[in-house]
């Protein structure tokens, strides 16, 4: 190809990328606009065909929330692995609609909103003076929860993936911040960022059962070998934070959501750093495979997470 074909290819393909990305990010502005606007009851209402037309255009991610759903209940199989299979996109689009109206709910519907078992936890680790790390799935309505903590005037500091492209990773960082959340990107610097919220009696929320840069501790997660990531077990270990399992469930009526906190993992000095690590991600794991297992069909993991899934490894570093 001759070098100004070359020029030209890569003016296209730029073009291209600038388009989809406004597209992307204009979609889900739009997306949120209206889900604002609508009435509640109207905006809720929309889970199902929303999810309906996620599941029917995406053949791949049918195919391996299909495997997980299946590592977490082995019994699903024909029109019951099928129905959880499209109950897991309803519940991913119930969570956007949701994340998208929150900002604008008051004190008292998120109140109303929210049964939690284990509290108590997350209390008595503020009440020690360390922070509280919080190690969720990535499951049910977990973003309620974070709104419900920020309106009790505690402060939470949460990590996440960048997106690309960038605007659209700026556009949820702000719409986090209007819940009250201080937002902190995965990379280089999310270790100094979240040991300062410790540090000042923070609750800091960590998604825990993706280890998204393939750096992280090899554990057993649902009966086959694959990583998580270490930094939940590191920082208690180095902080004195417990570490308190956590999942927030969507529940069926209006507005419902049902949050579980298990008590704090054994993180006791036994060893050198990196077994002690090991050991507490170990614990984790296990903690994850119970918090999932009460509601498979609300785990929101579409994308590869174990060395068989095909693709497993293609964006890791």
């Amino acid at each position: 190809m001759a070098e100004s074909e070359k020029r030209g290819k890569a003016v296209s393909d730029g073009r291209s990328r600038a388009v989809t990305d406004a597209l992307t990010v204009g979609g889900f502005r739009l997306g949120a606009l209206a889900a604002r606007a609508l009435p509640g009851l109207a905006a809720a209402a929309l889970a199902t065909p929303i999810g309906f037309g996620a599941s029917a255009t995406n053949r791949d991610g049918r195919a391996m929330i299909e495997r997980h759903l299946r590592r977490a209940n082995p019994t699903l199989e024909g029109l019951a692995l099928r129905r959880a299979v499209q109950e897991a996109f309803d519940s991913y689009a119930r969570y956007w609609i949701e994340s998208f109206r929150l900002p604008s709910l008051n004190k008292r519907v998120v109140d109303a909103g929210l049964k939690v078992s284990g509290y108590e936890y997350v209390a008595d680790g503020l009440d020690k003076g360390h922070g509280v790390i919080l190690a969720l799935p990535h499951l049910g309505g977990w973003e309620w929860a974070g709104r419900w903590l920020t309106l009790r005037g505690i402060k939470i500091t949460v990590v996440v993936e960048r997106l690309d492209p960038p605007e659209l990773f700026d556009w949820f960082v702000k719409l986090r911040s209007q819940l009250g959340m201080t937002v902190v990107a995965l990379g280089p610097d999310a270790g100094k960022a979240v040991l300062g919220a410790l540090k000042r009696n923070e609750v800091v929320c960590l998604l825990s059962d993706r280890d998204l840069d393939g750096r992280g501790v090899e554990v057993d997660f649902f009966g086959e070998r694959t990583t998580l990531p270490a930094g939940p077990a590191t920082l208690g270990i180095r902080t004195g934070a417990p570490i308190l399992p956590t999942a927030v469930y969507f529940t069926p009526r209006y507005n419902g959501h049902f949050g579980l906190v298990r008590p704090p993992l054994d993180t006791t000095r036994s060893g050198s750093l990196r077994d002690d690590v090991v050991k507490v991600t170990q614990q984790l794991a296990r903690e994850l495979e119970l918090l999932i297992t009460r509601a498979p069909q609300q785990w929101h993991m579409f994308q590869p997470n174990w060395p068989s899934d095909p693709g497993y490894g293609d964006n890791r570093g």
